[in-house]
């Protein structure tokens, strides 16, 4: 990535992202060039919108005490590069030049640990509800300004690099909405 560009302080972060940084990230591997965009649904608590509970998950912050579900995933250190509410609002937590940890166990095109060469958008959503048109229009303006960054090489689901253990952004995602997916 080319420092300095419209948009983007030397650090990495979007200016047009309001800033929430999270401790969970650490450097890439030296000489990894970000080639993949991988794109996430979440909620907290499940199927509900609108809380503080996603950014107290990427912040360490999250009270187990406040949700039932909350206890269950206590002590869970997880991050992403990017959150998109469900009113396009734009929340960036890791800058782009550091690996944030949010694909786990992934694979892609045989290339182990995704989190190594890719950046992490979570959309707030669910398997059930269909997302926002706010969401796609501020998930297409992203993937161009990341796009005149990085050689993204391809845009795919947490499901397509980790089958069978993950599902988002699930089944309401629509994909034809998404600007040359590349999945």
């Amino acid at each position: 990535m080319k420092q300095g560009q419209a948009g983007e302080d030397d650090a990495g972060w979007l200016s047009a992202a309001r800033r929430v940084p999270s401790p969970n990230c650490d450097e890439r591997p030296e000489d990894e060039q970000v080639r993949l965009i991988v794109i996430h649904a979440i909620s907290l608590p499940p199927d509900e919108f609108g809380g503080p509970g996603i950014i107290q998950l990427f912040t360490n912050c999250l009270d187990p005490a406040a949700h039932p579900y909350f206890s269950q995933i206590r002590g869970l250190q997880v991050s992403a590069h990017f959150l998109l509410r469900r009113d396009g609002e734009l929340i960036q937590f890791v800058p782009c030049s550091k690996r944030a940890w949010h694909a786990g166990a992934s694979n892609w095109l045989g290339r182990e640990n995704c989190n190594n060469f890719s950046i992490g958008i979570e959309l707030e959503g669910c398997d059930r509800r269909p997302f926002e048109e706010a969401q796609y229009q501020g998930l297409n303006s992203l993937l161009t300004e990341l796009r005149r960054r990085y050689p993204i090489a391809a845009v795919v689901g947490h499901s397509d690099v980790a089958p069978g253990r993950k599902t988002d952004p699930g089944p309401c995602f629509d994909w034809l909405r998404v600007q040359d997916a590349g999945r």
